[in-house]
């Protein structure tokens, strides 16, 4: 397994996390970005918070680069991507930012079930949910990618 970087640039972050937000600065600026994200994002204020998980794009979206593309497969069944994009608006009206979950690789068609359970969800415990996963995500991006 790889270890945890002591320090990463803005640019290496921004690739971690989705995408180059005030959450990504301040963590070019401290020691162990990694193991301090948790930690930062909880002191960040709502707007911000939101700003890093919306850097992501939605599960199920077209048009998909890079490291999204990869986690998010291939799946093109158009019933599913159907369903993930209702799911995904509800989600985001809802709740005010972005559904985030760690894939993991799984098919896209394994995610609908996710989102519907999280929808039922207050918006302080999904707040929680999605911020870790963001977590989880920038982790693995950071195991599996080469160097």
């Amino acid at each position: 397994m790889r270890e945890l970087p002591r320090q990463l640039t803005v640019g290496e972050l921004a690739e971690l996390f989705g995408g180059r937000t005030r959450f990504v600065e301040l963590l070019a600026a401290v020691e162990d970005p990694l193991e301090r994200a948790r930690d930062l994002l909880g002191d960040l204020r709502p707007e911000e918070q939101a700003e890093a998980l919306n850097a992501h794009p939605p599960i199920g979206a077209s048009g998909l680069r890079g490291r999204s593309r990869a986690e998010q497969g291939g799946e093109d069944d158009p019933g599913v991507l159907r369903r993930l994009a209702e799911l995904n608006r509800a989600y985001e009206e809802r709740f005010g930012f972005r559904f985030l979950v760690f894939v993991d690789r799984r098919p896209r068609s394994a995610i609908v079930p996710v989102l519907e359970e999280r929808l039922g969800r207050t918006r302080e415990e999904e707040l929680v949910t999605a911020l870790d996963e963001l977590v989880a995500i920038a982790h693995d991006r950071w195991r599996t990618s080469a160097r």
